[in-house]
C-alpha cells in the first residue's frame, strides 16, 4: 500500500482513482481559500477563484511533474488564478485581514487557547495594527510574508511557487520585516 503523499495521490488520480482527487481537494480547499482571499479580498470571489483552481488542477493534472512538489504547483495555480481574476476585475487587493464578521485571521491563528480578557483586547489591537501594516507593504513583499507565515511555506517553496530566485525571496522577506518595523514603530 502506498503512502498518501500529494504526489502519490495525483498519480493515483491519473490512474483513475477519483477518491485520490477528493482527498487532495479536502486537504487544500481551506488553505487555498485563505491564500486566495488575501488576493481578491472577499469571500464570494475567493470561492469562485478556488473553484477555478481545482478545475485547472483537474484539467492539467496530466501535465503535473510528479517529481516536483504538488503543494508549490497548486499554490502557483492559485496565485495565477487569483491574478487572472483581478485582471478581469481590474482591481487590486487592498483587503484587510478581517473577514465580514470582523474577525481577524492572523489573530485567530496566533491566539493562545486560554488568554486573559486584557490580553485578548491587546492582541486584537496588535493584530489589527499588524494586518494594516502588512497591507501597506508592496505586493511582492506581502506575498512572501503571507506565504511564509500564513501558508507555512519554506523560502524554497515560496521561490518555486512565485517562480523567483531563492535569494530574491529571502531578500524580500528581510526587507518586508524591516518595512513592518518602520511602519509599526512608535511615532
Amino acid at each position: 500500500m502506498s503512502i498518501n503523499t500529494d504526489e502519490n495521490l495525483i498519480r493515483n488520480y491519473r490512474k483513475g482513482d477519483e477518491k485520490s482527487f477528493e482527498i487532495l481537494i479536502q486537504k487544500y480547499l481551506k488553505p487555498l481559500y485563505n491564500f486566495v482571499y488575501h488576493y481578491v479580498g472577499n469571500y464570494d470571489d475567493a470561492q469562485e477563484v478556488v473553484q477555478e483552481v481545482f478545475t485547472r488542477v483537474w484539467k492539467y493534472s496530466k501535465k503535473f511533474n510528479a517529481e516536483k512538489s504538488f503543494k508549490t504547483w497548486i499554490y502557483a495555480i492559485a496565485k495565477n488564478a487569483a491574478l487572472d481574476f483581478l485582471k478581469k476585475k481590474k482591481a487590486l487587493p487592498f483587503s484587510a485581514f478581517e473577514d465580514e464578521k470582523g474577525e481577524n485571521i492572523i489573530f485567530n491563528t496566533l491566539a493562545d487557547p486560554d488568554p486573559l480578557p486584557l490580553e485578548i483586547l491587546e492582541r486584537k489591537d496588535l493584530a489589527r495594527e499588524l494586518s494594516q501594516a502588512v497591507q501597506q507593504l508592496p505586493l511582492p513583499y506581502r506575498e512572501v510574508i503571507l506565504l511564509h507565515y500564513n501558508g507555512q511555506f519554506t523560502f524554497q517553496e515560496i521561490s518555486q511557487t512565485l517562480r523567483e530566485p531563492l535569494n530574491t525571496i529571502k531578500s524580500r522577506h528581510r526587507r518586508a520585516l524591516i518595512r513592518l518595523r518602520e511602519i509599526l514603530a512608535p511615532k
